[in-house]
């Protein structure tokens, strides 16, 4: 049996399929290949998102956060471990993610400590970044972690 790709969906793909269009050119774009992704890609791969995902789509204006929650809805939900929290503090400790971003520090070790194979997310500052992407890797490799791809829809578009 093949078995597919598993995907930590950060809170931020939500975030884009639940919103209005956006004026802003960039953002418009990124929604749309998320929507492009969520409609064509997402049954080839194994969802997941964590208690974490779950908090932060709560945040906000209510109705939008109906809307990412319906959006979330029936994806199995990960724990936040000891062993997450140990690697989110790492992260932290050694700035690959400022200690003002400890959310994204914590969807990093959390898709890393249950094998995701990929992170899907629009947070390129943080998580999805060329620039510490390497470094995170290596922290990760070193904890005794596989780090998952950071990455975003548009890269998962291919077949």
């Amino acid at each position: 049996m093949l078995v597919k790709p598993s995907v930590y969906v950060e809170t931020s793909l939500a975030s884009y399929l639940a919103a209005w269009p956006s004026e802003s050119v960039i953002t418009a774009a990124h929604q749309s290949l998320t929507h492009q992704w969520w409609q064509a890609r997402r049954a080839a791969f194994d969802l997941y998102i964590s208690e974490l995902v779950l908090l932060e789509a709560r945040a906000g204006d209510p109705d939008a956060a109906s809307r990412r929650l319906a959006m979330l809805a029936g994806i199995p939900v990960l724990e936040s471990t000891v062993a997450a929290e140990t690697l989110t503090e790492r992260i932290l400790r050694a700035s690959l993610v400022p200690s003002k971003a400890r959310a994204d520090a914590a969807h990093i070790a959390i898709a890393a400590v249950h094998g995701m194979d990929y992170l899907l997310t629009w947070n390129c500052r943080h998580i999805a970044n060329a620039v510490t992407r390497k470094r995170i890797d290596q922290l990760l490799r070193g904890a005794g972690y596989e780090a998952p791809v950071l990455c975003t829809p548009e890269e998962l578009l291919e077949e």
